[in-house]
């Protein structure tokens, strides 16, 4: 079982993946990219695949993040992938994402040395 510590590079890493993903893109540049869509859905099935597993104690000592909502989207993501709605998808990459990596990089321990 990987580490606490772990888990979160893995959700840090795979938020800025998405970050990267969409920068200068528009919604309806998004609908039509079926790559992109399809990355992206990857990366929140990371980001919430690790939220679920990581330990209570880190859930407490990690305020401010959202766990349940995060492992509720990859959970639909994962199980009702035939009916993703990509407005949602993009609503929570343009809301959610800039202040996820802000709050998991409170968390990353500095000797893992994580650099944008």
């Amino acid at each position: 079982m990987r580490s606490d510590d772990a888990l979160l590079l893995d959700m840090l890493i795979a938020a800025r993946k998405i970050r990267r993903f969409v920068t200068g893109m528009t919604v309806a540049e998004f609908r039509v990219n079926e790559m992109v869509q399809s990355a992206v859905i990857r990366e929140l099935q990371v980001i919430g695949e690790a939220s679920r597993v990581i330990t209570d104690a880190t859930r407490v000592s990690c305020t401010g993040i959202n766990w349940r909502a995060m492992a509720g989207m990859r959970n639909r993501l994962v199980h009702e992938y035939f009916s993703v709605q990509l407005e949602v998808v993009w609503k929570t990459v343009q809301d959610d994402i800039v202040p996820l990596i802000s709050q998991l990089e409170r968390y990353i321990p500095p000797d893992l040395g994580i650099t944008e």
